[in-house]
């Protein structure tokens, strides 16, 4: 302990305070929330916690729909309530059709110019109110103009989505004069009519919206939050999303065709540093062989499409993280998606991706903190009761064993420090955290420990009453003791077990903390105790049966010992007295 420096052992939530989040399962079909469902998403969510680097964290079904997920203090617990129920379901979808959500042209403040016409923006570019006057759509994006779209070697090159440059405004990311109706010299003149601010996302689709969804498309305005949710209804038909928001602080909208690559199809995901694209935070996707197959497949049919129906939208629970084109097909199952992550950002997707999909979807019913005062009084309080609870083995040690008693006291310190180092080990080793439940079977323990001592003492004190030295008595009475001592800590040892294998959450530190202190019971008598009393049999105060000993012959009521004589024939008396 002390050679690796873990000098404490890890509090749990109880004793060192944290957070405790409950998540409730939520369900259209109620027979989804059934017991295989739940432990998939206990297993799930325990990965994603301990992924995000939460040591300690402990994870645990709560009747038939809640599941609960402390976390220690130090745990990052908002993150962990961001991400512990989130369902994290990944599809790869084809683009249809895109445009920025929500941009309002300018109102216009004056009327045209005596020419009537739309002049031409400052670049050249024709303005975004030419092109919806002529009912044509905005210029397809191009690579040049924006990050979108660029390829990233062999992989998908996922990035935020096209700036105004590349959606038909001008270069400057601004509608041009021409665009909100005013001359080009921009010299006003009196309004004619009352402000009007017309919705352009229409003039800039880019791509062809389906008919099903082109109510919905029209609808949706992703500036408003509480659009921007899932609006995939089924994996097998087209669907509408939003983006995140991009560098310029516009959202899009994208029309998307049914799931062609399914996130469960992803192995493996890896946060990692963009080391060809300005050292940024990326994901690296690598798929099964059925995903492989499906991605090469739609690659290389999306590379042959015109824009933006070349591009493939990655989308996470609805929302779009990316949506790069596809320049070739990309063979060896392996993809990288880019953009402006943060590391936690990066490193939580990967987390998600990497362990899957929940099987039903989970809602946070209730967030509560256990502070660190209540902990604190909580650990001295099993503190108190322990050390109650040696000094009364203690005492009857010593008023009935003498000393004995010595022995026992030294056992048990022995054994409570083995119990503390190997605790201290655990918790840095695995994330064994003590909780009241452990120190519950910590206290158990020492009635075990001190129960072997004793069953050894009355084997001895049984010899010494039969007339026994006290070196012979020893060795006579361990075999005995041992079988006793054996078969005792195996029960206590088995029902340890079971209820570690049957129980779960808290209970489950009472039962490891039973079962290893009977395990170092066995280590104690064996390697301590037995060895320690063949000694103290050859001092004196102990062989010759001191008072003070505990192994005084006539305070045990020992019989004199029997000596052998051999009996007189009446012929042997004869002859005795003829002589």
């Amino acid at each position: 302990m002390f050679g690796t420096g873990h000098t404490k052992p890890r509090l749990g939530i109880d004793l060192a305070g944290g957070t405790s989040i409950t998540l409730s399962a939520k369900s259209t079909d109620p027979k989804a929330i059934n017991k295989s469902n739940m432990d998939i998403a206990t297993g799930i969510i325990e990965q994603r916690v301990n992924g995000m680097g939460v040591s300690e964290a402990e994870v645990q079904t709560q009747g038939d729909q809640n599941i609960i997920v402390n976390i220690p203090k130090g745990g990052d617990k908002q993150t962990a309530a961001d991400q512990v129920g989130s369902t994290a379901k990944l599809y790869f979808r084809p683009v249809l059709a895109l445009a920025p959500s929500g941009l309002q042209a300018p109102a216009p403040s004056a009327t045209p110019s005596a020419s009537g016409s739309a002049a031409p923006s400052a670049t050249g570019t024709p303005s975004a109110a030419a092109s919806a006057s002529a009912g044509t759509t905005a210029a397809a994006p191009g690579a040049s103009a924006t990050k979108q779209g660029r390829p990233v070697g062999e992989a998908l090159a996922a990035d935020a989505t096209p700036t105004a440059a590349a959606t038909g405004a001008a270069a400057t990311g601004t509608p041009s004069a021409a665009a909100t109706g005013a001359a080009a010299t921009g010299t006003p003149s009196a309004p004619a009519t009352a402000p009007v601010t017309p919705d352009l996302s229409a003039a800039m689709t880019s791509g062809t919206v389906p008919p099903e969804l082109a109510a919905e498309f029209a609808a949706l305005d992703c500036t408003k939050p509480e659009q921007r949710q899932n609006h995939q209804k089924s994996e097998g038909a087209p669907a509408v999303a939003c983006t995140q928001k991009d560098e310029n602080g516009i959202f899009y909208k994208l029309a998307l065709g049914p799931v062609a690559v399914f996130g469960a199809d992803v192995s493996k995901a890896q946060a990692s540093i963009d080391t060809q694209q300005g050292g940024g935070w990326q994901v690296q996707l690598q798929f099964n062989g059925k995903g492989t197959d499906a991605f090469t497949a739609v690659t290389g049919q999306l590379a042959t499409q015109p824009d933006p129906t070349n591009q493939f939208a990655i989308v996470l629970d609805g929302q779009v993280v990316s949506h790069p084109y596809v320049r070739s097909a990309i063979p060896g199952g392996s993809a990288v998606i880019s953009g402006s992550f943060t590391q936690s950002e990066a490193q939580g997707l990967a987390n998600q991706l990497s362990f899957g999909a929940l099987p039903l979807e989970f809602a946070t019913s209730d967030v509560t903190t256990v502070s660190p005062q209540l902990g604190g009084d909580q650990l001295k309080a099993g503190l108190v009761a322990g050390l109650i609870g040696m000094v009364l083995v203690v005492l009857y040690s010593l008023v009935y064993y003498r000393g004995l008693g010595l022995v026992s006291i030294a056992g048990l310190l022995v054994s409570a420090a083995l119990t503390y180092s190997i605790m201290s080990l655990l918790g840095a080793g695995i994330g064994f955290a003590l909780n009241l439940p452990a120190i519950c079977g910590a206290i158990v323990a020492i009635g075990i420990t001190a129960d072997s001592f004793i069953v050894y003492f009355e084997r001895i004190r049984d010899e010494v009453r039969e007339g026994a030295p006290l070196r012979p008595a020893v060795q006579r009475a361990w075999p005995r003791a041992r079988r006793t001592i054996l078969v005792s800590d195996f029960v206590s040892f088995l029902c340890a077990a079971v209820l570690y294998v049957v129980s779960v959450g808290k209970v489950q530190g009472f039962a490891f903390t039973l079962g290893l202190t009977t395990a170092l019971d066995v280590v104690v008598i064996f390697l301590f105790t037995k060895p320690l009393i063949t000694l103290l049999a050859r001092r004196k105060f102990f062989s010759d049966g001191h008072p003070w000993s505990g192994l005084d012959p006539k305070r045990l009521g020992a019989r004199p010992p029997l000596r052998s004589t051999r009996r007189r024939t009446p012929s042997s008396s004869a002859a005795v007295k003829g002589a």
